[in-house]
């Protein structure tokens, strides 16, 4: 059995996420289901963080690597957050992955899973 490490961190004020993160949560957890599916043990961990660690914000690992270093191709880059921006009450530049020519602001399940296909070594503790 193949066994997997995703974790999501995302920035978390009041027990609230921004709109970005709160789909990239939604497509994680989609992908880890899909995965368990097809017969993946998959370990799930999901990170708040505060306003000091935002760089690391909407970051979906795989096995401790970051998606867009296991995707070909793949590029972080960044955009503004107006959903951040409202929540820390500043224009805030948040995470975004480029893949295949697109920009991609919250991390779609079908590109989680593509990275996870492509992971080479499972995860151990």
């Amino acid at each position: 059995m193949k066994i997997i490490k995703l974790e999501w961190r995302r920035l978390t004020q009041g027990g609230k996420t921004c709109d970005r993160c709160s789909d990239t949560g939604w497509e994680v957890r989609r992908a880890a289901s899909e995965l368990r599916k097809l017969g993946w043990e998959v370990l799930l961990e999901e990170i708040p963080l505060d306003e000091e660690s935002l760089d690391q914000s909407n970051i979906i690992l795989i096995n401790g690597v970051p998606i867009e270093e296991i995707l070909p191709g793949a590029q972080k880059s960044e955009s503004c957050c107006a959903s951040c921006g409202e929540m820390l009450g500043a224009p805030v530049m948040c995470r975004t992955v480029q893949y295949n020519g697109t920009t991609h602001e919250a991390i779609p399940a079908s590109m989680i899973m593509e990275a996870a296909a492509l992971c080479k070594e499972e995860f151990s503790e």
